[in-house]
């Protein structure tokens, strides 16, 4: 067939008379969000065209017109100008070619490298798996990071939330947990919400740098982006992250942070003259986070076996927990690392508040190995943190306290750690157990970051099949154990041999 017979063929096949098409009309614009008439039959969250380039969504409906959030701040608009409804909602572009790339929330690269060749637009809003296409958390996700791998273990699937004051190191925990994949099969999408371009250089950075590159995806709309983008960025992030999970795979999102979102969407919703409630915020601020963080799931193996874990971050003002959006992001997740700006000021780092912070998840998905070498870490850390206040009043405590503080000393020391340095679950059970065991009650505290130091090479060196052992199996054995004592004795030898001494 030519193409001559090919354009008559489609041509006969086209069907001619009259097409009805609404035309809308901007009546007022300002801020990002335009107030349109004469569209009567859009939907809510359906896309928009305005004739002069730009594209917005519905988010509010009412009588005789529908607010529209842009997608991008242009100052061309102006009221009179004409919209049109699409019939379709937001789509972003998903798959493997997001990989390693630095994305606005449209799936428009902002690292120069050239446009992305995405084979597949999957909507932004999409439905959470059901509860009978989930499956139990029981696999670890391992985020390098003592205190969290020990006391607070994060499951593929779980949504744990970081809550904090303003810089204190939420965000690098996060980055931390993101550079910990480097070595395992996770994927990583990092969010930016509302964040400074400052901040969201270091974390790009951080990641790029030192993490897997090749296994991450940044979606970024900073505080200067439109509100619009700055609202579907965590679920645009979201749908990226799913592409892998709905494929059997795994992956872990960031979302940095939620409380910047919950604004962005009160100020949305102020400007379109929704009804405000507690603290301003529209009634349904809850629905939204629990609608997206709903989404994080471990599929059951009918559906594949992928997960993706969540890791919401939310900033508190004064510590206050009790306040509105906290609460509300806290009833949703499955657990919250609570760091505290005092013991970020005493030099803890991370600065995780033991006594406030939960995983709901608990040991069911900690390494057996850890899980056995840290069975009393917590309560004995807990007592410590208590005997320290009252021995603060003075008096002198007898041997049974001394010990127990000397103790306590030693497990906060090896909590602490610094920022992206990420350990192998080897070098932090070979920690648990060194505390745990006594081996280092003698050993000055501002010795113990030496030790730590030492200890990675010591046990490639002298316990290489107890590391390959935990770090396939997660499981120990008492011959591999009785080793890694061994080894663990013989560095503290070349840190203190003082302290070494029987």
């Amino acid at each position: 067939m030519t193409w001559l017979e090919d354009s008559r063929t489609k041509l006969a096949a086209t069907q001619l008379g009259p097409r009805a098409e609404q035309i809308g009309r901007v009546e007022s614009i300002g801020d990002g969000i335009a107030l349109v008439s004469g569209l009567p039959d859009v939907r809510l969250d359906e896309l928009v065209r305005f004739d002069k380039g730009p594209f917005g969504f519905v988010q509010v409906l009412e009588p005789d017109r529908v607010g529209c959030v842009l997608l991008d701040d242009v100052d061309t608009i102006e009221a009179g100008d004409t919209v049109r409804g699409t019939g379709d909602v937001v789509r972003v572009p998903v798959g493997p070619a997001l990989l390693g790339r630095v994305v606005d929330p449209l799936g428009r690269p902002l690292d120069g490298k050239g446009p992305i060749a995405a084979g597949e637009l999957l909507p932004i809003e999409r439905p959470a798996p059901a509860i009978i296409d989930r499956d139990a958390v029981t696999q670890p996700v391992q985020t390098g990071l003592v205190v969290f791998d020990t006391l607070f273990a994060l499951g593929r699937g779980q949504r744990q939330l970081i809550i904090g004051d303003r810089a204190i190191g939420k965000t690098t925990v996060a980055v931390d947990t993101i550079i910990n994949q480097r070595d395992s099969d996770i994927i990583c999408v990092y969010v930016g919400v509302g964040q400074k371009s400052s901040s969201v250089r270091r974390a790009i950075d951080a990641i790029l740098g030192q993490g897997a590159p090749e296994r991450c995806i940044v979606v970024v709309a900073s505080s200067a982006s439109s509100p619009g983008l700055q609202w579907i960025a965590p679920f645009a992030g979201f749908t990226m992250a799913e592409y892998f999970r709905d494929r059997g795979q795994h992956a872990l999102i960031v979302l940095d942070d939620l409380s910047k979102h919950a604004a962005t969407h009160r100020e949305i919703a102020l400007l379109t003259r929704q009804s405000p409630g507690r603290e301003a915020y529209p009634g349904d601020v809850f629905y939204v986070h629990a609608r997206m963080l709903e989404r994080a799931a471990k599929l059951s193996k009918e559906k594949g076996g992928g997960s993706l874990t969540a890791l919401p971050i939310a900033e508190t003002d004064a510590g206050n927990l009790s306040a509105y959006i906290p609460t509300n992001l806290i009833s949703i997740t499955d657990g919250q690392i609570v760091l505290d700006t005092k013991l970020f000021h005493e030099g803890q780092k991370p600065a995780v508040d033991v006594g406030t912070s939960v995983s709901r998840v608990g040991g069911k998905t900690q390494a057996h190995a850890l899980r056995d070498a840290a069975k009393s870490v917590r309560l004995d850390y807990a007592q410590f943190l208590e005997l320290e206040m009252f021995t603060r009043f003075g008096g002198m405590p007898d041997a049974r306290v001394r010990d127990q503080l000397a103790r306590g000393g030693r497990i906060r020391a090896i909590l602490g750690q610094q920022q992206h340095a990420p350990l192998r679950l080897a070098e932090e059970v070979s920690l648990v157990l060194a505390v745990q065991s006594g081996l280092l009650d003698q050993l000055p505290l501002p010795l113990v970051a030496a030790f730590r130091l030492a200890l990675r090479e010591a046990l490639d060196r002298g316990a290489a099949d107890a590391v390959r052992l935990i770090e396939t199996t997660g499981t120990l054995d008492d011959a591999n154990r009785k080793l890694i004592i061994e080894t663990i004795t013989a560095c503290l030898q070349t840190v203190a041999p003082q302290a070494a001494a029987p």
